[in-house]
């Protein structure tokens, strides 16, 4: 019988990772499927930010051995808690450090972990996509031992998370250093102005349309206009014409933006599957039967040469700001 669902969060400096906030609202939807409990758990230092939300259970997971990150004592933390409560399903965000140590969780239990899972049907049936995006798997778990998945980015949304008030509960577990088998070496410190498009509200995405870096600030302008960050194809990256940080897609950042403008992006299917989850899509593209349209709730099929500066104007109008100010 199902017991409950548990979601693994992420915190940095104190403050939960926006994915996790995105795999709480997943677990969140699927305890409500299922009629179960939904609880979460935290490693490192405490903090009750997500007792603001509807969970059973906050487990505050602190141990000297976890204030760094090593693979060998989350596992072996996370593996006592689960033990303990016996959760049906433990969900995951898709971050990095997931992906370093969830697999060998899931072994632990001697199950295999179900990753990048991009929606959670009735039954449940876990979907995740192959082949980048070309193709939809439907996976259900079949074990005695709980299931384990991870979520992508981008596939929940941290706004759908519903409010509530959940109880603390601090768990210890027994850990040792002979049972670390790694050295953790300094934290990884991002660049000072790397852009994390997936907290932008607003995207303004160009592609190989603007056919050249001198028209980039084009598509600058209307950014401003809209208050956007401006993003970008893979191509226009690789062309060094924007930095690789404002990348959208399979090899780039995957974004979830309230509203998502393309501007002379076709659509290669590497492109799609990093802003499918956009809330609101418009494109731009010369090409009526651009791949971007079949994605996009609004599309101009027109020059964008000719539709992006007259935009511009209109939304500045709009503000009653004038074109040059």
């Amino acid at each position: 019988m199902p017991t409950g669902v548990l979601v693994i969060a992420e915190q940095r400096q104190g403050r939960i990772h926006s994915l996790s906030l995105e795999a709480v609202a997943a677990a969140q939807h699927l305890a409500e499927s299922l009629g179960l409990e939904c609880s979460a758990a935290l490693l490192g230092e405490p903090t009750s930010e997500l007792a603001a939300y509807r969970l059973t259970n906050v487990y505050t997971i602190d141990h000297p051995l976890l204030r760094t990150y090593t693979a060998d004592a989350y596992v072996l933390a996370l593996q006592q808690l689960i033990e303990k409560i016996a959760p049906s399903y433990v969900v995951f965000p898709h971050t990095y450090q997931v992906r370093d140590y969830a697999a060998a969780l899931a072994t632990r239990f001697h199950q295999v972990l179900i990753p990048d899972v991009i929606a959670i049907h009735a039954g449940p049936v876990f979907v995740r996509q192959l082949m980048q995006g070309k193709l939809s798997g439907d996976y259900r778990h079949s074990g005695s031992g709980p299931c384990f998945v991870s979520i992508q980015a981008g596939s929940f949304r941290a706004s759908d998370l519903i409010p509530g008030q959940a109880l603390i509960a601090a768990f210890t577990p027994a850990l040792s250093p002979s049972q670390i088998r790694t050295i953790p070496g300094a934290p990884f410190r991002e660049s000072a102005r790397t852009l994390d498009l997936a907290s932008a509200p607003i995207l303004v995405s160009v592609g190989r349309g603007i056919r050249e870096q001198a028209n980039l600030p084009l598509v600058q302008a209307l950014a401003d206009a809209l208050g956007a960050e401006l993003a970008a194809s893979r191509p226009i990256c690789d062309a060094g014409w924007l930095p690789m940080e404002r990348q959208v897609g399979s090899s780039g950042q995957t974004v979830s933006p309230r509203l998502y403008l393309a501007v002379g992006i076709s659509g290669a299917i590497q492109h799609l599957v990093g802003m499918k989850a956009s809330k609101t899509v418009i494109a731009i593209n010369k090409d009526p039967d651009a791949p971007i349209f079949e994605l996009a709730d609004y599309g101009v099929a027109a020059d964008l040469f000719e539709i992006v500066p007259a935009l511009t104007q209109a939304i500045l109008a709009a503000k009653g700001e004038a074109a040059g100010g």
